[in-house]
């Protein structure tokens, strides 16, 4: 029986929360946010040891593993504390805001041989049997993929009242504690997808970044990718639609496969707060989870680890660098 600790109880972190609850060999046995709302709501569901400062959790002797479910900027700080306190860890997406984070994550990781492992539910959905069928030969060679992830990002409405949609948290607004935009927040998902299909040897990374939000960062953004096999690739990520999508189209020289999320969407979790109805995750974040404790359980390594994640890292820092900026159009008329 694994004892669980999780770390942040915000949109994702909830998900987690009610998950855990529903593992048969693990148990939720604390809970840490800033939150003194969500400290109550993990009490009132049976959580007895609820902590404001995560350190204090990561120092409780009886928490095998964590969940970190925090913002970008707080990433890294809260791994490397688990790792030296030799807790295992399920870190959400992306591991850390840039590669020189991500670096120090997997360094302390080995050092202290915890396993890792990041939050990236697609790899535990329907697009998972998408690589069987690349390994299989279906698609003879496959030419191009085209990959998107759009959503309304961080602007979904965030209250119980409808009429009242609380604000962003401010954190989103700042370059330095997100790292990035929606390439960082959304493309990694895609990136991820197509490094587990394709491998990781890439000939060339280079990007078109959009910001018309005028946020201090990408708010869509196409990631254009080359893999040494010969597979072009495009992931198309943006914060520009009240629906989220997600859809990969691979072309082959034999066959074409298509496959699009039919998953929950965080608008719908969204309703059911605006509704008060019980919080009913998508399958694929609990298939995530009881896969990590299974890990943990039986001594195996996750996957995607943290040096996967590191890679996904890599590749965003190079599409970073070899980027065109698109200008806003009333730029171009001038």
């Amino acid at each position: 029986m694994v004892n669980i600790g999780l770390i942040g109880l915000g949109g994702v972190g909830t998900y987690h929360f009610y998950n855990s609850m529903r593992l048969d060999n693990a148990r939720l046995i604390a809970v840490a946010d800033i939150s003194k709302k969500s400290r109550n709501l993990a009490q009132a569901k049976g959580v007895k040891v609820v902590y404001e400062d995560y350190q204090k959790l990561l120092g409780n002797p009886d928490i095998d593993c964590v969940i970190i479910s925090l913002p970008n900027h707080l990433h890294a700080e809260c791994a490397i504390m688990a790792a030296e306190h030799g807790k295992h860890f399920l870190i959400e997406k992306p591991l850390a805001r840039n590669v020189k984070e991500g670096k120090e994550i997997v360094s302390k990781a080995r050092k202290t041989g915890v396993k890792t492992m990041v939050g990236y539910p697609l790899r535990f959905s329907e697009f998972t049997k998408i690589k069987k069928e690349i390994d299989k030969g279906y698609l003879g060679d496959v030419v191009t993929a085209m990959t998107t992830f759009v959503s309304s990002g961080p602007f979904f409405q965030r209250s119980s009242n409808a009429s009242v949609p609380l604000p962003v948290p401010s954190w989103w607004f700042q370059r330095e504690l997100v790292g990035g935009g929606a390439l960082l927040d959304l493309g990694c998902h895609m990136i991820n997808l197509l490094l587990f299909y394709f491998g990781h040897d890439i000939a060339s990374v280079k990007s078109l970044l959009g910001q018309r939000f005028n946020l201090p960062y990408e708010d869509h953004a196409l990631c254009f990718i080359k893999f040494k096999k010969g597979t072009s690739a495009i992931v198309n990520a943006g914060w520009c639609s009240p629906e989220r999508i997600i859809k990969v189209d691979l072309y082959g020289t034999a066959k074409h496969m298509s496959e699009s999320s039919k998953s929950p969407t965080l608008l719908d979790y969204a309703k059911s707060v605006i509704k008060r109805q019980s919080i009913n995750p998508p399958p694929a974040f609990h298939k995530e989870l009881q896969y990590f404790v299974d890990c943990v359980n039986s001594d195996t390594s996750p996957s995607p680890s943290a040096e996967e994640a590191l890679e996904d890292l890599n590749v965003i820092s190079k599409a970073y660098q070899h980027a065109f900026k698109l200008e806003p159009e009333s730029e171009q008329n001038k």
